[in-house]
């Protein structure tokens, strides 16, 4: 049996460039999918987020629309409710790498409010990446790489072969023409070799030890490609 880590947003809104309030978190699917298919396959998950905070989960991630359809929304919501460490996370300044065989990231907005100025998120995606074990990173969590650079715009990901949440995704999302800055962008400046798939179509890239994922439904084939590696 592995030890996953699952690191979480504690953010509750991303600050658009107007100053608004955009209410988010965590995005459901990429909390549930991966969830399902580490405990499925008897693996052990702890959930960590900043200062400890029970995460909140984004409301549209509960929607049918972006479930499949009621049948799918309710079984995203049943994963939700019966993950009981989605209720009491560890503070993320307590985690101890040696603790844990892989490290999870699921995304939602959420992580381009905190985990992309999170100085000990960083700190642990830089000792995940050169530990060697699995690290997976979906959707908008790729935000926290952002973290990881120096005070000289250095970061160990710098040059591996990643995907995140695309420019066009989140232009058809709404979101783009409102946002402070846009996650495929940030990340092309931090030097990393960005790869897009379709628009909503799943899409993973995996560089070494690190598995990352576009989109939601990226959360479950990413989830799959880092059990061949427990």
């Amino acid at each position: 049996m592995a030890h996953i880590l699952f690191v979480l947003t504690g953010a509750d809104h991303w600050t658009l460039a107007d100053g608004t309030e955009h209410p988010t978190g965590y995005w459901a699917e990429e909390f549930a999918a991966p969830y399902a298919a580490f405990t499925g396959a008897g693996h052990a998950v702890t959930v960590a987020t900043p200062a400890g905070v029970v995460p909140t989960v984004d409301r549209g991630s509960l929607a049918p629309e972006v479930n499949g359809g009621p049948e799918g929304a309710a079984a995203v919501a049943d994963i939700l409710s019966g993950a009981p460490e989605l209720q009491s996370p560890i503070p993320l300044d307590k985690v101890d790498l040696a603790d844990y065989d892989a490290v999870f990231y699921p995304g939602g907005h959420g992580p381009m409010q905190d985990l992309a100025v999170d100085p000990v998120s960083g700190a642990l995606l830089t000792n995940a990446l050169a530990s060697g074990k699995p690290l997976g990173i979906v959707c908008h969590a790729p935000a926290a790489l952002l973290a990881t650079a120096d005070a000289s715009s250095a970061s160990p990901f710098t040059g591996y072969r990643l995907t995140a949440f695309s420019n066009a995704e989140e232009t058809q999302a709404g979101l783009a023409d409102k946002a402070k800055w846009l996650l495929q962008d940030r990340l092309v400046t931090l030097g990393v070799d960005y790869r897009e798939g379709d628009p909503w179509a799943a899409h993973i890239e995996v560089d070494r030890n690190l598995y990352t994922g576009q989109n939601p439904a990226s959360s479950a084939p990413l989830a799959a490609e880092m059990l061949t590696a427990l």
